[in-house]
């Protein structure tokens, strides 16, 4: 993420410290070298900002080795650092999942997660009417979540084939961690929105303690054609 995609955000972030929490929400571990460049300063300013960080208990210092010479010093936000990113009423909704399934059962549960997947697919497919192309349904996918919370981006898989949508941030994390219905559904949409020309799999999942969730999407190559009714033909010696 540039500094122009920073400027970019929907709210961007304003002092020192929030463009730095931000850095390590999307990034994940960074040297305070690689931050000072990513904020236009150096990496002894940006190490002085991050020491003030660690004292409010919101990042972390790990050494790293790499390879001759003494270990880096990586930085990483904490449990409370990730907390400053907001989870959607996140204690209410955990009680009243929590409550549902209770008091009315699991199978209430799985129709109140049915009733949101629908709402949210009728709402995903206007605005998808005449988005065409797989990189820009990609795009627009990444639009919406991003307006809805989850810092989504996309790149081209560094090996070329297909894609990744990266999501750095869950504001239903807490529910998605009591009922992973949740997650199930948003798999299921993306696959739906994203069309029957690719396949889209998670390969990191946040409720199973990942930094972000990540999801590889590659064209479907088309097999050799059949033809209905035709013999392979015999060969004759």
């Amino acid at each position: 993420m540039s500094n122009d995609d920073l400027e970019n955000l929907p709210s961007p972030p304003r002092s020192v410290a929030d463009r730095l929490l931000l850095l390590l929400k999307t990034r994940g571990p960074q040297t305070a070298s690689d931050l000072g460049e990513a904020l236009g300063t150096t990496g002894e300013n940006a190490r002085q900002q991050l020491m003030k960080l660690a004292a409010d208990a919101l990042v972390e210092a790990q050494s790293v080795a790499r390879g001759v010479g003494r270990p880096a010093q990586f930085w990483q936000l904490t449990g409370r650092g990730h907390a400053r990113f907001p989870d959607t009423h996140a204690e209410l909704t955990v009680s009243l999942l929590r409550n549902v399934r209770e008091v009315l059962g699991a199978d209430a549960l799985d129709r109140l997660v049915a009733a949101r997947e629908r709402e949210v697919r009728v709402a995903y497919r206007a605005e998808f009417v005449g988005v065409d192309g797989l990189e820009a349904r990609l795009a627009t996918l990444v639009e919406i979540r991003s307006r809805e919370g989850y810092m989504a981006e996309w790149r081209r898989s560094e090996d070329g084939d297909g894609w990744l949508l990266i999501e750095n941030h869950c504001p239903i994390c807490a529910a998605a961690t009591v009922c992973q219905g949740f997650c199930r559904a948003e798999l299921a949409i993306f696959r739906e929105i994203l069309g029957p020309g690719c396949t889209v799999e998670r390969t990191e999942h946040i409720v199973h303690g990942a930094r972000r969730c990540a999801y590889r999407i590659v064209p479907r190559r088309m097999g050799p054609q059949r033809i209905a009714g035709r013999k392979k033909p015999a060969i004759h010696r």
